[in-house]
């Protein structure tokens, strides 16, 4: 074991004084021996898990194998809880308690002992939280995930978590399906713990956070009731404690090369739209600049190569059997579409070195390169009067025919005001028409909730409609599908042009151009803003109010403004 003396825990366990007495006598009362304290790493274990989060509920047996791991590799594992925001239950969107959670994270890790830590996360906001409280903090740090839910079956054929839900319920809204019907796929769509099944955002993170390469190889697509992964989380705990002794931090491994290796990624699975957001606030907690046009310079004409729903036909069950994402690296790398491929992943080896041999078992599920899901998968930066500073768009998500298209606007003014009239009969809409919804972002909502994708009026679903341009300053599910502009910045809320567009406005949406245009003329779009009356802020008061007054856009990442940045770990003073 090296010098106790160069590790951080050392400040508290290391000395033979008054304070040193009293921090190794307070833990003893757990039962733990003198030795433990002699000079060994001490290894966080940041845990998620929680019974509200579903994704998550299985998390205390995977912190057993990562402490088998620790113990193995001569550290000593403490396991500690952090805020957990679970996607499925929490409300009124657990975007709003992201940054709460890493704030838990980063001072859980900054105020007590310890050297180095294993990030257990799952649902969707928990992997960014995670890693963005790690990144202010600066320390060794290695992601476990979760992992997948098994196929979800409905009916003999396999049905996607989260997806399946959308396209119930819409096919009920069209009277293609009854209630009994819709009811029925219920537990057949989520059978074993794990994240959803889909390339939504919580599978997406996994990939980045593999991508990034704060994980062991294969950490992303292993199903959650697999063996493996619990195999892979005993790894990590010995892994980390190597990584403890060298002083591999988060800063050497979150490099401007990963963030890109990233982004170059989300395009090749078909990732959620999510991934742009969290990637920002990730990098903004380290220090590594990344803007939204990053997306668009460094993804555009990345093929989608990985066939999931909600874009494609399989599941993450599929992708993990076919290979998983080093099977995807090793094709993007071998047709020059890895951008850094000798960026160091937290095993101490390359990207390249972590996939250079990884097979691929199935050429359906990881399409080769002239076969592809779609031929250009990158996220779609969308810039106009209607959204100065950004919106986004997945076209692996949607209607290839309406990429470019022209339409009348049906506005609604917030979510309440698009659930009472949506349903409506007389509502004056056609399938041409453009969706518009206000006040749905980080403040408006507040939260920034995924309601983006918007369900088609029933009236039209009844006609086979299928889908139709839908905008709005919210985001959506990585689930979920459809011709979707999201997270236009500004929000309404915060006086962005989307607060002045009115019924029966022309929306021009032309994709491949990056525009999204309001047809109106600059003078008309300027009185109109110097009339608007913006909406309150929805908050009574506590984290709700601290939220509202410090977020930051959706093209900045959303995170508080007074959060951004990497505060590093230097020992609080002690206050004994």
């Amino acid at each position: 074991m090296p010098d106790r003396k160069k590790l951080r825990s050392a400040e508290w366990f290391g000395t033979a004084d008054k304070n040193g007495f009293m921090y190794r006598s307070w833990m003893k009362n757990q039962g733990i021996p003198d030795h433990e304290f002699q000079g060994k790493p001490v290894i966080g274990i940041c845990n998620t898990w929680s019974e509200l989060t579903p994704c998550n509920s299985h998390f205390r047996k995977i912190a057993e194998h990562v402490k088998r791991g620790i113990y193995e590799a001569g550290g000593f594992p403490v396991e500690f809880p952090v805020f957990s925001n679970g996607e499925s239950n929490l409300r009124p969107t657990a975007m709003l308690t992201r940054n709460l959670a890493a704030m838990d994270v980063e001072e859980a890790i900054r105020g007590n002992p310890i050297d180095a830590v294993v990030l257990l996360a799952g649902c969707d906001k928990t992997t960014p939280a995670l890693l963005m409280g790690a990144a202010s903090c600066d320390v060794p740090a290695i992601v476990v995930s979760g992992g997948p839910m098994l196929n979800g079956k409905l009916e003999g054929r396999d049905i996607g978590s989260g997806t399946a839900v959308w396209q119930l319920h819409e096919s009920l809204k069209a009277g293609e399906i009854n209630l009994h019907q819709f009811l029925s796929a219920e537990s057949g769509m989520s059978r074993s713990v794990g994240t959803c099944n889909t390339m939504g955002t919580a599978s997406t993170m996994a990939c980045m956070a593999e991508a990034l390469g704060t994980t062991l190889p294969h950490n992303a697509a292993i199903p959650a009731v697999d063996s493996r992964r619990y195999v892979l989380a005993h790894m990590s705990g010995i892994r980390i404690v190597e990584m403890a002794l060298q002083d591999l931090t988060l800063s050497k491994i979150l490099t401007r090369q990963a963030f890109e290796n990233a982004i170059r990624t989300n395009a090749a699975i078909g990732g959620s739209t999510n991934a742009v957001i969290h990637l920002k606030a990730i990098a903004g907690r380290i220090g590594v600049p990344l803007e939204l046009e990053d997306w668009t310079r460094i993804g555009r004409g990345t093929p989608t190569l990985v066939d999931l729903q909600p874009s494609g036909r399989y599941l993450m069950e599929e992708f993990y059997y076919a290979g998983g994402l080093p099977a995807v690296l090793r094709r993007m790398g071998e047709h020059g579409l890895l951008p850094h491929p000798d960026a160091i992943t937290v095993n101490g080896q390359t990207l390249w070195d972590n996939v250079r041999e990884a097979p691929n078992y199935n050429a359906e599920v990881i399409r080769p390169l002239d076969k592809p899901l779609i031929a250009d998968g990158s996220i779609r930066v969308l810039r106009g009067n209607l959204s100065p500073r950004g919106a986004v768009l997945k076209p692996s998500a949607a209607t290839p025919e309406l990429l470019k298209h022209r339409g009348r606007a049906v506005v609604f003014e917030n979510l309440e005001d698009y659930k009472a009239r949506i349903v409506d009969e007389n509502l004056d809409v056609d399938a041409t028409c453009i969706l518009v919804m206000k006040n749905c972002g980080p403040k408006g909502y507040p939260g920034m909730a995924e309601v983006g994708n918007m369900g088609l009026p029933p009236k039209l679903l009844r006609q086979g409609v299928k889908d139709m341009v839908r905008i709005s300053d919210a985001r959506m599910s990585g689930t979920a599908y459809g011709t979707v502009v999201l997270h236009v910045a500004p929000e309404a809320a915060a006086g962005g042009p989307l607060a002045a567009v009115r019924d029966g406005d022309w929306i021009e949406l032309d994709c491949e151009a990056g525009r999204l245009h309001l047809d109106i003329t600059d003078s008309e779009l300027a009185d109109r803003m110097a009339t608007l009356t913006p909406q309150p802020a929805r908050s009574d008061g506590g984290y709700q109010k601290l939220y509202v007054n410090h977020v930051l856009q959706a093209d900045e990442g959303c995170d508080l403004d007074f959060l951004v940045g990497c505060r590093g770990s230097a020992v609080p003073r002690h206050s004994h």
